[in-house]
């Protein structure tokens, strides 16, 4: 039975599915959308090749997709770049039975091109009802381009095949006659209902606790973003200390990443393979030092007033095969760091008040914003437990000194923000983070990538409540004033800068919409008009 005839799920927690497409497959998609919208959330993804699959590798890291639909070559493209699970809408041999039905209306002769492999059956058919088609297979949207030329060379009229080919062949001047029928799409909808319900019975299956969900690393390689050579430095280093068992010690300012990192490291290494290879984080320094000790190494029945009937198991039991994320070391009182140097040296841990040791095998990854070597020398931390804990050391560069990555973090973090608030990013967005890059890279930013995380939520909330409003330094400021302080010609930045380019220039890129124009150039519209007078 369709899908589309089965009643509605009582349960409100519909699959996520997103179409993916950016040919007059996605009119297609988005009429079938309308039979299936009371069964999943259904979104178009108007992007193709690597702009999808980047688009959608960002997006899942904040949001929630079940599975991704696509075609043709699109679909080949993901297939293995996207970690979300993906049906291929594929083209039935009815399909192309009729696209070759309408072909014929127009021309004796047919081309039909398809992505990488030929279809054998259709020279089969040709033979069989004297039908002249010239198959084509292509893999890159100019190796496409090429075929529709030699087949419109050789005095071909129509061609058929999916929404990239008959594009192309249209530009050319020729029918494109597209193959895809309700039918077909209609099938991968229910594929994808089906995958959607199945995948989301396994994740009950296999998860065994609310707790045991969250003990797993959420943060690989790919998050640690950045184009400078400080950052490619990082990402190496990442992958060098995968491969170890060794402790490791990671400094940085506040909102530097220290505990993503360190999720990157869990993820690279052999530790995170297979289902019982948490991560499990503590932040030091946010819990008090009385509950602390029995967080950490856990506690046995009756040990102290309100202990846990049966006992609890600390989180060096909890993270066992796995790593323990050890926040903010630096605050961790003396007496504790005493039992964490024996947890280290002797591989076993004895919870409070009893007195069974009990073996662990955990890595140990810490971090702390603080200079540890000072707090040694001034007697507030162990040397024994730094030198223990500092095997393998990292120090993160603050954002000031990542000058580069301003403007790619700032980006990303705004598609981000928007994405979250159901928004999308103006077209122009990254040419107008670009003329706001002098703004953003002149700033310290204390708070590091954490703060200009922040600051993009703020951007990308009065973004989405006005759609037109173009991103201007001026525009930022206003948002986010801490940008101008200490820089004295932080207006300068603000004001209109029509120097690089000029009025003309500016509204060509708009497509002669002056409203977005005079918003980009920080102007009212008057003035525009009296620039473009002169």
């Amino acid at each position: 039975m369709s899908y589309q005839n089965r009643p509605a799920p009582d349960s409100p927690d519909k699959p996520v599915i997103w179409t993916v497409s950016v040919s007059r497959l996605a009119d297609l998609f988005r009429d079938i959308t309308l039979e299936y919208d009371h069964l999943a959330t259904i979104e178009p993804v108007n992007l193709g090749f690597d702009e999808a699959a980047r688009a959608i590798r960002e997006r899942v890291a904040t949001e929630r997709c079940d599975v991704v639909i696509a075609a043709g070559s699109n679909a080949a493209y993901l297939k293995g770049r996207v970690s979300v699970p993906l049906v291929i809408a594929k083209a039935s041999g009815f399909d192309f039975m009729q696209a070759l039905a309408r072909a014929r209306r127009v021309s004796d002769r047919i081309g039909v091109v398809t992505y990488q492999q030929q279809l054998p059956e259709l020279a089969e058919f040709a033979a069989t009802f004297g039908v002249a088609i010239a198959q084509r297979t292509y893999v890159t949207e100019e190796d496409a381009r090429a075929q529709i030329n030699e087949l419109k060379a050789a005095g071909i009229q129509a061609v058929v095949g999916a929404g990239l080919i008959t594009d192309l062949a249209e530009e050319a001047g020729l029918t494109g006659v597209f193959v895809y029928s309700a039918a077909s799409i209609r099938q991968a909808f229910d594929d994808a209902l089906e995958l959607a319900r199945l995948t989301h019975l396994e994740s009950i299956r296999g998860r065994r606790s609310v707790v045991a969900d969250t003990l797993r690393a959420k943060h690989g390689l790919n998050d640690l973003r950045g184009v400078s050579g400080a950052m490619e430095t990082l990402r190496q280093a990442v992958v060098l200390y995968a491969r170890s068992p060794a402790t490791v010690l990671i400094a940085g300012e506040t909102g530097t990443g220290k505990e993503m990192v360190a999720q990157a490291i869990h993820r690279e290494s052999p530790r995170s393979l297979g289902p019982n290879r948490p991560f499990v984080a503590v932040n030091c320094g946010a819990i008090a030092e009385s509950l602390l000790e029995s967080e950490l190494f856990g506690h046995e029945e009756g040990a102290f007033t309100g202990a846990r009937r049966g006992g609890h198991a600390g989180l060096f039991e909890a993270a066992n095969h796995g790593t323990l994320f050890l926040d903010e070391i630096g605050e961790m009182p003396l007496a504790l760091q005493t039992r964490l140097l024996r947890v280290l040296e002797e591989r076993e841990v004895v919870r409070v008040g009893g007195t069974r040791p009990i073996a662990v095998n955990v890595r140990v990854i810490s971090a702390t914003h603080c200079d540890l070597e000072a707090r040694v020398r001034e007697g507030r931390f162990r040397a024994d437990l730094f030198y223990r804990l500092a095997v393998l050391r990292l120090a993160l560069p603050p954002l000031r000194e990542r000058a580069d990555d301003i403007v790619v973090l700032a980006e990303w973090s705004l598609k981000t923000a928007l994405a979250a608030l159901g928004a999308r990013p103006h077209p122009n967005l990254h040419a107008e983070i670009t003329a706001c890059a002098p703004l953003l890279e002149r700033y310290n930013w204390p708070g590091n990538v954490r703060e200009l995380r922040n600051m993009a939520e703020r951007l990308a909330l009065y973004l989405a409540a006005e759609p037109l409003q173009a991103l201007t330094p001026a525009f930022v400021l206003g948002v986010a004033p801490e940008l101008g302080r200490g820089a004295p010609d932080a207006q300068l930045l603000a004001a209109p800068k029509i120097e690089s380019e000029t009025v003309e220039q500016v509204l060509a890129r708009f497509g002669g919409r002056r409203d977005e124009a005079a918003a980009y150039l920080g102007i009212s519209r008057t003035t525009l008009w009296r620039k473009l007078k002169k």
